[in-house]
Protein backbone atom coordinates (compact mmCIF):
# COMPACT_ATOMS: atom_id res chain seq x y z
CA UNK A 1 0.00 0.00 0.00
CA UNK A 2 1.38 3.36 -0.91
CA UNK A 3 0.22 6.61 0.19
CA UNK A 4 1.90 9.98 -1.17
CA UNK A 5 -0.61 12.87 -0.29
CA UNK A 6 0.58 16.45 -0.66
CA UNK A 7 0.30 18.33 2.49
CA UNK A 8 -1.96 21.61 2.41
CA UNK A 9 0.74 23.88 2.37
CA UNK A 10 3.78 23.74 0.64
CA UNK A 11 7.48 23.15 2.00
CA UNK A 12 10.69 23.86 0.53
CA UNK A 13 12.85 20.95 0.38
CA UNK A 14 16.07 21.27 2.35
CA UNK A 15 19.21 20.47 0.48
CA UNK A 16 22.17 18.34 2.02
CA UNK A 17 24.59 21.49 0.76
CA UNK A 18 22.47 24.02 2.47
CA UNK A 19 24.13 23.65 6.39
CA UNK A 20 22.23 26.40 7.63
CA UNK A 21 18.82 25.68 7.11
CA UNK A 22 19.58 22.44 7.89
CA UNK A 23 20.40 23.69 11.68
CA UNK A 24 16.61 24.36 12.24
CA UNK A 25 13.92 20.95 11.86
CA UNK A 26 11.18 22.98 13.28
CA UNK A 27 9.65 26.23 11.89
CA UNK A 28 10.43 29.40 14.11
CA UNK A 29 12.75 28.64 17.02
CA UNK A 30 11.98 26.79 19.60
CA UNK A 31 11.38 28.98 22.30
CA UNK A 32 8.30 30.28 20.77
CA UNK A 33 6.51 26.73 20.79
CA UNK A 34 4.77 27.64 24.52
CA UNK A 35 4.95 24.31 24.96
CA UNK A 36 4.81 23.33 28.62
CA UNK A 37 4.49 19.43 29.50
CA UNK A 38 4.39 19.43 33.70
CA UNK A 39 2.23 16.80 34.79
CA UNK A 40 1.84 15.06 32.02
CA UNK A 41 2.00 11.00 31.44
CA UNK A 42 3.92 9.76 28.30
CA UNK A 43 3.12 6.04 27.49
CA UNK A 44 2.57 6.87 23.71
CA UNK A 45 4.14 9.57 21.33
CA UNK A 46 0.59 8.78 19.84
CA UNK A 47 -0.27 11.65 22.67
CA UNK A 48 2.10 14.15 21.31
CA UNK A 49 1.96 16.67 18.88
CA UNK A 50 4.37 17.87 16.75
CA UNK A 51 5.45 20.48 18.69
CA UNK A 52 5.42 18.56 21.91
CA UNK A 53 8.09 16.01 20.37
CA UNK A 54 10.15 18.77 19.08
CA UNK A 55 10.22 20.18 22.12
CA UNK A 56 11.29 17.08 23.51
CA UNK A 57 14.02 17.04 20.88
CA UNK A 58 15.18 20.58 21.56
CA UNK A 59 15.30 19.98 25.56
CA UNK A 60 17.65 17.10 24.81
CA UNK A 61 19.91 18.69 22.64
CA UNK A 62 19.79 21.34 25.26
CA UNK A 63 20.58 19.28 28.21
CA UNK A 64 23.19 17.24 26.61
CA UNK A 65 25.11 20.52 25.17
CA UNK A 66 24.91 22.48 28.52
CA UNK A 67 26.03 19.11 31.23
CA UNK A 68 28.20 17.15 28.66
CA UNK A 69 29.87 19.57 26.39
CA UNK A 70 30.22 22.54 28.53
CA UNK A 71 30.05 21.03 31.69
CA UNK A 72 27.30 22.77 33.42
CA UNK A 73 25.78 21.25 36.64
CA UNK A 74 21.84 21.51 36.36
CA UNK A 75 20.06 19.97 39.76
CA UNK A 76 17.10 20.03 38.14
CA UNK A 77 15.47 17.34 39.98
CA UNK A 78 16.98 18.00 43.36
CA UNK A 79 14.78 17.05 46.00
CA UNK A 80 12.71 14.72 43.94
CA UNK A 81 12.56 10.61 43.16
CA UNK A 82 11.97 8.52 40.25
CA UNK A 83 10.53 4.65 40.90
CA UNK A 84 11.75 2.83 38.11
CA UNK A 85 9.31 -0.59 38.33
CA UNK A 86 11.21 -3.14 35.78
CA UNK A 87 9.34 -6.30 34.84
CA UNK A 88 11.92 -7.05 32.10
CA UNK A 89 15.78 -6.65 31.99
CA UNK A 90 17.48 -3.84 30.74
CA UNK A 91 20.93 -2.51 29.98
CA UNK A 92 20.11 1.02 28.13
CA UNK A 93 16.80 2.25 29.38
CA UNK A 94 17.84 1.67 33.61
CA UNK A 95 21.31 2.60 32.93
CA UNK A 96 20.43 6.02 31.00
CA UNK A 97 17.25 6.52 33.40
CA UNK A 98 19.29 6.00 36.76
CA UNK A 99 22.72 7.67 35.66
CA UNK A 100 20.33 10.97 33.88
CA UNK A 101 18.14 11.25 37.11
CA UNK A 102 20.65 11.10 39.81
CA UNK A 103 23.02 13.71 37.19
CA UNK A 104 20.23 16.00 37.62
CA UNK A 105 20.25 16.00 40.91
CA UNK A 106 17.52 12.96 42.06
CA UNK A 107 17.56 10.17 43.36
CA UNK A 108 16.45 6.90 41.38
CA UNK A 109 15.02 3.68 43.12
CA UNK A 110 15.13 0.56 41.40
CA UNK A 111 12.33 -1.85 41.55
CA UNK A 112 12.01 -5.40 39.82
CA UNK A 113 9.77 -8.29 40.00
CA UNK A 114 11.61 -9.51 43.41
CA UNK A 115 10.84 -5.89 44.85
CA UNK A 116 7.54 -5.44 43.22
CA UNK A 117 5.08 -7.78 41.61
CA UNK A 118 2.73 -5.88 39.23
CA UNK A 119 -0.60 -7.09 40.56
CA UNK A 120 0.04 -9.77 42.19
CA UNK A 121 1.28 -9.33 45.62
CA UNK A 122 -0.39 -5.97 45.88
CA UNK A 123 -2.60 -4.65 43.02
CA UNK A 124 -1.78 -1.59 40.71
CA UNK A 125 -4.21 0.40 42.03
CA UNK A 126 -2.20 0.22 45.80
CA UNK A 127 1.08 0.02 44.05
CA UNK A 128 0.26 3.69 41.64
CA UNK A 129 -1.22 5.04 45.23
CA UNK A 130 1.65 3.93 47.38
CA UNK A 131 4.12 4.92 44.54
CA UNK A 132 2.54 8.56 44.32
CA UNK A 133 2.92 9.77 47.95
CA UNK A 134 6.85 8.79 48.14
CA UNK A 135 8.06 9.68 44.67
CA UNK A 136 7.59 12.59 41.83
CA UNK A 137 7.36 10.04 39.02
CA UNK A 138 6.92 6.58 38.08
CA UNK A 139 8.98 4.81 34.78
CA UNK A 140 8.03 1.29 34.31
CA UNK A 141 8.77 -1.09 31.93
CA UNK A 142 6.22 -3.93 31.37
CA UNK A 143 4.87 -6.71 29.69
CA UNK A 144 0.94 -5.14 29.51
CA UNK A 145 0.89 -1.84 27.91
CA UNK A 146 -3.16 -2.19 29.94
CA UNK A 147 -0.59 -2.20 33.04
CA UNK A 148 0.09 1.13 31.85
CA UNK A 149 -3.00 2.95 31.77
CA UNK A 150 -4.05 1.43 34.60
CA UNK A 151 -1.62 2.95 37.02
CA UNK A 152 -1.82 6.01 34.96
CA UNK A 153 -5.28 6.38 35.91
CA UNK A 154 -4.67 5.54 39.97
CA UNK A 155 -1.22 7.47 40.12
CA UNK A 156 -1.16 11.43 41.06
CA UNK A 157 2.39 11.51 39.54
CA UNK A 158 3.87 11.41 35.64
CA UNK A 159 3.84 7.59 34.51
CA UNK A 160 6.34 7.27 32.26
CA UNK A 161 6.45 4.00 29.69
CA UNK A 162 10.22 2.27 29.73
CA UNK A 163 9.00 -0.29 27.34
CA UNK A 164 5.58 -2.50 27.11
CA UNK A 165 4.16 -4.61 24.38
CA UNK A 166 2.58 -1.88 22.16
CA UNK A 167 5.13 0.90 22.78
CA UNK A 168 8.91 1.93 23.38
CA UNK A 169 8.30 5.62 23.14
CA UNK A 170 12.01 6.39 25.26
CA UNK A 171 13.73 4.45 22.03
CA UNK A 172 12.21 6.90 19.28
CA UNK A 173 13.43 9.75 21.11
CA UNK A 174 16.69 8.67 21.22
CA UNK A 175 16.47 7.60 17.69
CA UNK A 176 14.97 11.09 16.46
CA UNK A 177 17.57 13.03 18.10
CA UNK A 178 20.26 11.00 16.63
CA UNK A 179 19.14 11.38 13.22
CA UNK A 180 18.94 15.25 14.04
CA UNK A 181 22.05 15.82 15.23
CA UNK A 182 23.30 13.57 12.05
CA UNK A 183 21.37 15.03 9.19
CA UNK A 184 20.56 18.73 10.46
CA UNK A 185 16.57 18.40 10.18
CA UNK A 186 13.81 15.42 10.47
CA UNK A 187 11.61 16.75 7.70
CA UNK A 188 11.39 14.87 4.51
CA UNK A 189 13.86 11.95 5.50
CA UNK A 190 12.30 8.68 4.27
CA UNK A 191 12.45 5.85 7.38
CA UNK A 192 12.93 1.86 6.49
CA UNK A 193 11.84 -0.25 9.39
CA UNK A 194 13.00 -3.68 7.99
CA UNK A 195 11.86 -6.75 10.68
CA UNK A 196 8.62 -7.43 13.05
CA UNK A 197 6.03 -5.52 13.33
CA UNK A 198 6.71 -4.59 17.50
CA UNK A 199 6.79 -1.89 19.64
CA UNK A 200 9.50 -0.24 18.59
CA UNK A 201 8.08 0.05 15.30
CA UNK A 202 4.82 1.30 16.72
CA UNK A 203 6.49 4.27 18.14
CA UNK A 204 7.57 5.39 14.54
CA UNK A 205 4.45 4.44 12.89
CA UNK A 206 2.89 7.10 15.73
CA UNK A 207 4.95 10.07 15.15
CA UNK A 208 7.16 10.18 12.28
CA UNK A 209 4.70 12.01 10.09
CA UNK A 210 4.15 14.42 12.72
CA UNK A 211 7.70 15.46 12.19
CA UNK A 212 7.39 15.34 8.07
CA UNK A 213 8.88 11.77 7.71
CA UNK A 214 7.77 9.21 5.32
CA UNK A 215 7.63 5.48 6.21
CA UNK A 216 8.67 2.47 4.14
CA UNK A 217 7.88 -1.04 6.36
CA UNK A 218 9.01 -4.42 5.16
CA UNK A 219 7.77 -7.28 7.89
CA UNK A 220 7.05 -11.26 7.25
CA UNK A 221 3.87 -12.42 6.39
CA UNK A 222 2.23 -13.10 9.95
CA UNK A 223 4.31 -10.48 11.60
CA UNK A 224 3.26 -6.92 10.44
CA UNK A 225 2.54 -4.17 12.93
CA UNK A 226 -0.93 -3.84 14.75
CA UNK A 227 -3.50 -2.99 12.66
CA UNK A 228 -4.89 -0.63 15.36
CA UNK A 229 -1.88 1.17 14.77
CA UNK A 230 -1.44 0.98 11.11
CA UNK A 231 -5.10 2.61 10.80
CA UNK A 232 -3.50 5.22 12.72
CA UNK A 233 -0.51 5.86 10.57
CA UNK A 234 -2.65 5.73 7.73
CA UNK A 235 -4.22 8.91 9.20
CA UNK A 236 -1.32 10.51 9.97
CA UNK A 237 0.20 10.15 6.51
CA UNK A 238 -2.46 11.46 4.93
CA UNK A 239 -2.78 14.63 7.12
CA UNK A 240 1.06 15.13 7.54
CA UNK A 241 1.23 14.53 3.46
CA UNK A 242 3.95 11.94 3.94
CA UNK A 243 4.61 8.70 2.43
CA UNK A 244 3.69 5.67 3.56
CA UNK A 245 4.86 1.78 2.32
CA UNK A 246 3.91 -1.46 3.87
CA UNK A 247 5.39 -4.36 2.22
CA UNK A 248 6.88 -7.87 2.51
CA UNK A 249 9.80 -7.29 0.45
CA UNK A 250 13.19 -5.60 2.08
CA UNK A 251 14.32 -4.24 -0.86
CA UNK A 252 11.16 -2.50 -2.01
CA UNK A 253 11.33 -0.73 1.24
CA UNK A 254 15.15 -0.37 1.07
CA UNK A 255 14.41 1.80 -2.28
CA UNK A 256 15.05 5.77 -1.55
CA UNK A 257 15.89 4.81 2.23
CA UNK A 258 17.74 7.67 4.00
CA UNK A 259 17.70 5.34 7.42
CA UNK A 260 17.50 1.61 7.59
CA UNK A 261 15.87 0.38 10.81
CA UNK A 262 15.75 -3.14 12.55
CA UNK A 263 15.12 -4.35 15.63
CA UNK A 264 15.30 -8.13 17.61
CA UNK A 265 13.02 -10.23 15.61
CA UNK A 266 12.58 -12.02 18.92
CA UNK A 267 11.68 -9.83 21.96
CA UNK A 268 11.72 -11.33 25.47
CA UNK A 269 8.50 -13.18 26.21
CA UNK A 270 8.52 -14.68 22.56
CA UNK A 271 11.78 -17.91 23.27
CA UNK A 272 9.77 -20.09 22.10
CA UNK A 273 8.71 -18.85 19.18
CA UNK A 274 12.33 -18.82 18.11
CA UNK A 275 13.23 -21.29 15.36
CA UNK A 276 9.69 -20.24 13.95
CA UNK A 277 10.55 -16.86 14.21
CA UNK A 278 13.83 -17.41 12.42
CA UNK A 279 12.51 -19.14 9.92
CA UNK A 280 9.92 -16.48 9.11
CA UNK A 281 12.62 -13.58 8.83
CA UNK A 282 15.05 -15.40 6.10
CA UNK A 283 16.58 -12.56 3.92
CA UNK A 284 15.41 -9.72 5.94
CA UNK A 285 19.32 -9.29 7.37
CA UNK A 286 19.87 -5.97 6.41
CA UNK A 287 23.13 -6.32 4.01
CA UNK A 288 25.47 -4.02 1.98
CA UNK A 289 23.28 -5.84 -0.77
CA UNK A 290 20.41 -4.36 1.26
CA UNK A 291 21.91 -0.77 1.48
CA UNK A 292 22.51 -0.53 -2.71
CA UNK A 293 19.28 0.86 -3.32
CA UNK A 294 19.26 3.30 -0.35
CA UNK A 295 19.83 6.92 -0.81
CA UNK A 296 23.51 8.01 -1.06
CA UNK A 297 23.27 9.35 2.55
CA UNK A 298 21.80 6.61 4.48
CA UNK A 299 22.64 5.28 7.90
CA UNK A 300 21.35 2.53 10.31
CA UNK A 301 19.79 2.68 13.33
CA UNK A 302 18.89 -0.64 16.00
CA UNK A 303 18.09 -0.38 19.50
CA UNK A 304 20.08 -3.26 20.72
CA UNK A 305 20.51 -5.33 21.54
CA UNK A 306 21.51 -6.87 18.26
CA UNK A 307 21.88 -10.43 16.88
CA UNK A 308 23.96 -10.56 13.86
CA UNK A 309 21.06 -12.52 12.02
CA UNK A 310 19.38 -8.90 11.86
CA UNK A 311 22.40 -7.04 10.39
CA UNK A 312 25.75 -8.20 9.23
CA UNK A 313 28.83 -6.84 10.48
CA UNK A 314 29.73 -4.60 7.43
CA UNK A 315 26.63 -2.61 8.39
CA UNK A 316 26.94 -2.71 11.87
CA UNK A 317 30.06 -1.53 12.15
CA UNK A 318 30.74 0.89 9.54
CA UNK A 319 30.72 4.70 9.47
CA UNK A 320 27.31 4.73 8.56
CA UNK A 321 26.33 3.20 11.60
CA UNK A 322 24.81 5.37 14.35
CA UNK A 323 23.49 2.64 17.11
CA UNK A 324 26.26 4.29 19.56
CA UNK A 325 25.48 7.79 19.17
CA UNK A 326 21.80 6.15 19.41
CA UNK A 327 22.38 4.61 22.57
CA UNK A 328 23.94 7.39 24.37
CA UNK A 329 21.11 9.66 23.58
CA UNK A 330 19.35 7.37 25.27
CA UNK A 331 20.31 9.12 28.28
CA UNK A 332 19.81 12.95 27.03
CA UNK A 333 16.32 11.92 26.04
CA UNK A 334 14.97 9.81 28.81
CA UNK A 335 16.68 13.31 30.89
CA UNK A 336 14.47 15.80 28.61
CA UNK A 337 11.33 13.77 29.53
CA UNK A 338 11.20 13.33 32.82
CA UNK A 339 12.52 17.65 32.56
CA UNK A 340 9.75 18.20 30.65
CA UNK A 341 7.31 16.20 32.68
CA UNK A 342 8.59 17.62 36.24
CA UNK A 343 9.71 20.80 36.12
CA UNK A 344 8.96 24.20 34.37
CA UNK A 345 12.58 24.82 32.48
CA UNK A 346 12.84 26.11 29.58
CA UNK A 347 15.74 25.49 27.04
CA UNK A 348 18.36 27.78 27.31
CA UNK A 349 20.22 27.39 23.92
CA UNK A 350 19.25 30.19 21.62
CA UNK A 351 19.57 27.67 18.25
CA UNK A 352 20.61 24.13 18.07
CA UNK A 353 23.97 23.29 18.14
CA UNK A 354 23.78 20.87 15.45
Amino acid sequence: MLFNLRSFFHIKKLTWNNKHLLRHFWRGPPAQMNVSLKGRDLLTLQNYTADELKHLLWMASDLKHRIKHKGEYLPLMQGKALAMIFEKRSTRTRLSAETGFALLGGHPSFLTTQDIHLGINESLTDTARVLSSMTNAILARVYKHNDLELMTKEATIPVINGLSDLYHPLQILADYLTLQEHYGGLDGLTITWIGDGNNVLHSIMTSAAKLGMHLHIATPKGFEPDLRIMKITEQYSKEYGTKLLLTTDPLEAATGANVLVTDTWISMGQEEEKERRLKAFQGYQITMQTVKSAAPNWTFLHCLPRKPEEVDDEVFYSPRSLVFQEAENRKWTIMAVMVSLLTDYSPQLQKPTF
